[in-house]
Parts: structure tokens; sequence; C-alpha cells
């Protein structure tokens, strides 16, 4: 695993390290561990680093922040630690202070809508949020005749229907009737769903490029101790290929990822730059994690398939995260709406200037 200067991020390497190691994860069925992990995330002030001290958290920088979620990547992390510090990053917009405990956002789906009713209560539909059944709150983003607004809402006062994800990680739908937050204030100027997801698709491609770069140690550590014909099998040409692959969809996603997780820590609005960048990295990120994902299985051959490996915990966590927060399908189509707004002559400009 890649090391890091950052004292935030070296911290969370080494709680993911200590208390989240994928090999003994993947053994304990009972989910044992993930008590110590939260616990020892929570001491760290971790879940709630992008909370500002005057609302009860660590305040560390979005660049800090973003670091912990590319660990957490790496360590294919199956607690609600990336949805908690969303949601307390969605609070902070509105000066909410963030309470103790793993939370999550809603809605999670640039197609679903959370309405603020007259009386100040929430009604909707969310799907596919992630962690929402073990949440004990949900920072919410709902649209009103005012514009947006940002709720703190208790979890047991919602309709949760649980889900699955791809990695087997709770992605459950969440109903809204008249719920009654407790506190809701109006969003930012400029703040909208768009915002939201824009935050939530880096958050998630951070966590798809370091689950990548696992994906490739992992491979290239396997293909030089398995021996085929009486040779490893990293001596065959199409192994190698297929490495060189991985490694190329590994550092594109890297790539990605981090030039959109560096303007949005440097952005003063959201504006197009921001949104290119924003965009780009989910869509590229999404694509390395299918096609990642298939070249590791393909040098594992059946043993990547096996319940026992721990290979899976990263391929199917990185194609669930796919789906959050807007596809890739989806952000394409609005990419190519918002270049053909701009003209021909605009995209070369925003292009280069990145």
């Amino acid at each position: 695993m890649p090391e890091s200067d950052n004292i935030v991020v070296e911290t969370a390497e080494r709680i993911f390290a200590d208390l989240a190691d994928p090999q003994e994860v993947n053994r304990d069925n009972k989910g044992d561990w993930k008590a110590p992990l939260w616990k020892a995330l929570s001491e760290a002030g971790l879940p709630l680093a992008w909370v500002g001290e005057d609302c009860g958290g660590s305040g560390a920088s979005l660049a800090d922040g973003f670091g912990v979620l590319a660990a957490a990547g790496r360590f294919a992390v199956a607690v609600p630690l990336a949805e908690t510090m969303l949601a307390g990053w969605l609070l902070s917009q509105a000066k909410i202070p963030s309470p103790d405990g793993e939370m999550t956002v809603a809605p999670a789906s640039p197609k679903d809508r959370i309405t603020q009713n007259a009386d100040g209560t929430l009604s909707g539909r969310a799907r596919a949020v992630p962690f929402a059944k073990s949440a004990r709150h949900i920072a919410v983003l709902a649209t009103g005749t005012n514009g947006c607004s940002i709720a703190l809402v208790e979890a047991v006062a919602c309709r949760i229907e649980a889900g699955l994800n791809l990695g087997g990680d709770h992605s459950d739908a969440v109903t809204f009737d008249r719920v009654q937050p407790l506190v809701i204030k109006s969003a930012p100027k400029g703040f909208d769903q768009t915002s939201l997801m824009l935050m939530g698709g880096v958050t998630r491609s951070l966590q798809i490029a370091g689950a990548l770069e696992s994906l490739l140690d992992i491979s290239v550590k396997y293909s030089n101790e398995r021996v085929a014909f009486e040779k490893k099998i990293s001596k065959f040409q199409a192994v190698q290929h297929n490495l060189a692959r991985l490694a190329g969809e590994s550092a594109a996603a890297q790539a990605a990822a981090t030039s959109a997780a560096d303007t949005l820590a440097n952005a003063k609005a959201w504006d197009d730059a921001m949104f290119l960048e924003a965009v780009s990295a989910k869509i590229r990120c999404s694509e390395a994690a299918e096609k990642g994902g298939a070249i590791a299985h393909q040098v594992h051959g059946a043993i990547g398939f096996t319940i026992e490996h721990i290979l899976h915990r990263y391929s199917l966590r990185a194609l669930s995260w796919r789906d959050d927060f807007g596809s890739e399908s989806y952000w394409a189509v609005e990419l190519g709406k918002r270049i053909a707004a701009r003209g021909a002559d605009e995209l070369w400009p925003l292009v280069a200037s990145r």
C-alpha cells in the first residue's frame, strides 16, 4: 500500500491495517470487526473530518478527507465512513451540527427528489441509499418552493426497505412520509442537488481508484506466486499483457479521481470546470472498475471467484460504487448536454484549462 506524508491519511491507514485487514474481515462471517473499527475511526475524528470544530467535527480539509477516502478504497472498507463524511459535509453547508454515530445522505441518485412541504416536513422516496439501514441519522437535501434546504433526520422516522449492492453492503430504499426533521435550514446560494451528486461522485471515484490499486497489487503478487507449466504465470505474455492493461486502468482512474479531488478542494464556486472534472472522474473511474475488475479475475482464474478469496471484496464494491450518485451513462449524457449548450467553440478552451 502506498504511504502518505499526511498525518490524517496516515492515521486512517494505520487504523485500516490494524482493524480492517481484508483477509481477516473476509473470514469474519458475524461482522465482529465492525464495532472496533468504527470506534477507532470515531476516536480519531475521521467520520466527521469535513465538519468544522464549531459544528462538532475535527475540521480537516477537503484534501485530507479525500486522502482518507482513497485509503478506504484500498482496503475495501465496508462501514459507512464515506457516507458519514459526506453527510457531515452536507450538514456543514448549512451550519448544522453533526451528531455522533453513523450517518448517510439522501438522495443518493440524481433522479430522486425529496420535497420540503409547506409545514417543514419532508416527503419523497430515495432509492439505493448506502448504509441507510445501519445509519442513526440521515442528512437530507430537500427541494421546496423557495429553493433547496438541508435537513437532519432520524433514520427511525423514515420507512427503510433493506437492500444490498453487489458488494453485499446495504443499499436501501428510504421513504419520507411527512417526516419532521430534527433541524432544517436553507442551503447556501448556488448549492443544489447537482452539487451533492458531484461531491458524492468524486467520493466514489476516489474509492474506486483505491480499490483498483489494491486489485493491481493483489494480481501482480498472485502472478508471481502461481506456477503453471513449471513457470510463474507472470512470465506468460498473455498475463503480462493483462497486468499492463490493469495497471493502465488503475493509473487512469487515479489520475482522474485525484484531479477532480484537487479541483473540488481548491474551488471557489460550483462552476463548469468543477462539473467537468467531477463528471469526467466518475465516468472514467466507473469504466475502469468494469475493465479492471474483469482483468483481475482473469489473472486469478477460478480461485478469484471463490468466496474465500479477497479479490471479490474489491471488484464487487468497485462495481457497485459505479451507480452511486449517478452512473457513468447518466453523467455522460449530462456532460454532453452542457457541452452542447456552451457551443463547440467553448469546448477546447474549457478542456485545455484543466
